[in-house]
């Protein structure tokens, strides 16, 4: 009888023992997803916060170019309408996301070259300033994407792996989804003057 009282009270010590390491690290773990989504975040904020200027600029030199600053200024709009924060990160939350950035980028892209029309502009130094600001934005954006899925992945990896994955369902600690590639982004824009 006294054997089994041992033995009980060591099985209790032992799974509370490794529930608390474990959900300790469980939280570093997801915070660490919650604040390189920030970082993701922030990178596309600078970028939000380049267009009206960069669109400014253009718009001095290519005033009949209204449809693609049309594009540009439409698609800015909604990518600030969609404020997604690390407590909504689910697959179609995230999906919505990249979809909003991924007209941007497109935007972005014709807006660019709108460029190659202008000479003066191409030239203009605001204009190639911005320009490098932005390019050095999407560098950003494409480095805080590629941690935020590494850091993904490690939280994902292990709140299941086994004994976690019972201490994860415990305590709602659930699988954060990826950022994925744009459907058709394997080919290179095609881009005609």
């Amino acid at each position: 009888m006294k054997l089994s009282k041992i033995t009980l009270v060591v099985a209790v010590l032992v799974t509370v023992f490794m529930s608390s390491c474990s959900y300790n690290t469980m939280v570093e773990k997801q915070e660490a997803v919650d604040s390189q989504w920030a970082q993701v975040q922030n990178a596309y904020q600078r970028r939000a916060d380049l267009v009206p200027n960069l669109v400014a600029t253009v718009k001095g030199y290519a005033a009949h170019e209204k449809e693609t600053l049309s594009a540009v200024t439409e698609a800015r709009a909604k990518v600030s309408e969609i404020k997604l924060d690390a407590s909504q990160l689910t697959e179609e939350n995230l999906k919505k996301f990249q979809a909003a950035q991924g007209d941007l980028s497109s935007a972005l892209s014709r807006l660019m070259a709108v460029r190659e029309a202008y000479p003066d502009l191409k030239a203009n130094e605001n204009f190639l300033k911005l320009q490098d600001d932005l390019v050095g934005t999407e560098n950003r954006i494409a480095v805080e994407r590629n941690k935020f899925n590494e850091i993904t992945r490690d939280y994902n990896q292990y709140i299941r792996k086994f004994p976690r994955n019972i201490y994860a369902g415990w305590f709602d600690f659930d699988k954060k989804p990826y950022f994925e590639a744009d459907a058709g982004s394997q080919t290179a824009p095609k881009i005609e003057f």
